[in-house]
């Protein structure tokens, strides 16, 4: 998800998600990015086409991951994204299954795995997604990410602290008031955010973006 990733572990990585746009990409990027989000799930209020987008995305900066969020892909999608030259990871945000998982980590495939958390059990099946980097996320029925609502993050601090090998990135419900007080209690690798930043649904609030970046990371 992060080129960067296996570098400096102690430095807590920002993905902006969500993002529809060059302008937005690039002042994520201007306030301190590590990775965007290319939501590819046609269910989506944010949905982007990534091929009619790609002359855009293909110009951010190497250093900055390029995800593209799948829900339920079909196999052919998966890899075909994946193949893309742009394309640094894919990120599940469905019910994709271990298996499923297992086959792309057979491939060479990169990828992280969103994991809906509703309580401590939610989290029993994190181990067998074939990757070390979960997303952390609010489960909420119908919805796949960008909900804006937060689950207690006591549950995400207890996996942080009793699986230690995973990169986990926070996510759901974060925002620019309460994202220092989320990792300073999680201690994720992470954090991932879509609505908290928005200023309408699809479009980022550059200010909010400045202001999250720079809360997260003084925490």
């Amino acid at each position: 998800m992060f080129p960067d990733e296996a570098s400096d572990p102690q430095r807590l990585r920002v993905k902006i998600c969500g993002l529809t746009n060059a302008d937005d990409a690039r002042a994520a990027i201007d306030a301190g990015a590590d990775a965007v989000g290319l939501n590819c799930y046609r269910g989506s209020k944010r949905f982007l086409d990534l091929r009619s987008n790609s002359e855009w995305i293909e110009k951010l900066p190497a250093r900055i991951g390029k995800v593209a969020v799948l829900v339920n892909p079909s196999w052919d999608e998966a890899v075909a994204i994946a193949a893309l030259p742009f394309i640094t990871a894919l990120q599940l945000h469905g019910q994709e299954t271990p298996a499923f998982c297992r086959r792309l980590h057979a491939e060479g495939v990169t990828f992280s795995k969103a994991i809906p958390v509703r309580d401590d059990a939610s989290l029993a099946g994190s181990l067998d997604y074939s990757t070390e980097t979960v997303i952390l996320d609010s489960e909420r029925s119908g919805a796949f990410g960008g909900t804006g609502v937060a689950f207690p993050w006591a549950i995400a601090r207890r996996f942080v602290e009793t699986q230690p090998l995973f990169r986990v990135i926070l996510a759901g419900g974060l925002s620019p008031e309460n994202v220092a007080g989320a990792v300073a209690l999680v201690r994720p690798f992470g954090v991932d955010v879509t609505s908290g930043v928005e200023a309408g649904t699809g479009f980022k609030d550059h200010q909010r973006l400045r202001s999250f970046i720079e809360a997260a990371r003084c925490a």
